[in-house]
């Protein structure tokens, strides 16, 4: 019979941003902005503490997004704990692109596994990605969440896969933040069901380049993030946004939606760079690195 550890345990999941451009539910990138998550077996009950993003407004119930894949967690591992105390310092901006609820979903079954004496024995690394994914319902935040870097994601013959590529060490990015975030779910419900050929042929060719350019050759990133099929599509629910997209790339810089948005990233190839000065009002900008790390316990 499984046993728990003694103590608290501690996760950090990094934010991620998917799609980047033409690679729609497909590619996802890590980022060097991380949530800190920190849980221990108790006596009975549960206790739920969340400081920072979406501190009073989340659950703090069995309903918390952390603590359902905690409990999915525990059951593919054939335990369950007595009582849980979770605390959450959240640092990613909820409903903004920038792969929250992977990351919370990710940490969660990190942390259960992390929580279980031996649990690396009853679930391996390429299992407990598949379980995230199935929480999810799709990969291209998951997979960065879990495995850090650059990940292509999908899914093939009814299972879950992950291929982490290699980062150029001089690509990094800035994303920006609007105040006013968009449910995924209306992001996603802008999309036609159908596409023409020839958009579908271009957003091919471009994730391909992508793949190349994010690589090692950065040179490529402003033509590789180029998209026919998701961004355009997308305006209604944040002009803004894709108005900050169009001005960046026609001054030659390689901005995309983050995700199904609002938050805008631009990839950054050049270590002097400042891109501080395209800030809209009310909005945050953030210098981030790829990270490298996804989930990590300790």
């Amino acid at each position: 019979m499984a046993t728990f550890v003694d103590g608290p345990v501690r996760v950090t999941v990094p934010a991620t941003s998917a799609n980047l451009g033409p690679g729609f539910d497909s590619l996802g990138l890590a980022l060097s902005m991380r949530d800190s998550l920190e849980a221990e077996v108790i006596g009975d009950g549960l206790v739920v503490e969340v400081d920072g993003a979406g501190a009073g407004d989340v659950p703090l119930d069995e309903s918390h997004l952390v603590v359902r894949a905690m409990r999915a967690a525990f059951d593919a591992m054939g335990v369950q704990p007595p009582g849980l105390r979770l605390k959450c310092h959240n640092v990613i901006p909820h409903s903004r692109g920038l792969g929250s609820s992977s990351a919370a979903i990710v940490g969660g079954v990190v942390l259960a596994r992390a929580l279980v004496a031996g649990g690396q024995l009853l679930i391996d690394d390429d299992a407990l990605f598949r379980l995230a994914a199935d929480l999810e319902g799709h990969p291209d935040n998951v997979a960065p969440a879990f495995y850090g870097g650059f990940v292509i994601s999908g899914r093939e013959d009814e299972q879950w896969y992950a291929v982490c590529v290699g980062v150029d060490p001089r690509i990094s990015a800035v994303v920006f933040v609007p105040p006013t975030p968009v449910a995924t779910a209306v992001a996603r419900g802008l999309l036609p069901a159908l596409v023409p050929h020839a958009d579908a042929a271009a957003n091919s060719g471009r994730t391909a380049l992508l793949v190349a350019a994010l690589s090692g050759q950065p040179e490529h990133l402003l033509a590789a993030t180029r998209d026919y099929l998701h961004q355009e599509q997308r305006e209604p629910a944040m002009p803004e946004s894709l108005a900050l997209v169009h001005a960046l790339r026609t001054d030659g810089v390689a901005a995309v939606i983050s995700g199904a948005g609002p938050s805008v990233l631009a990839f950054v190839a050049a270590p002097d760079a400042d891109l501080d000065s395209r800030t809209p009002a009310g909005w945050r900008s953030h210098r981030l690195d790829v990270g490298r790390a996804g989930a990590v316990v300790g």
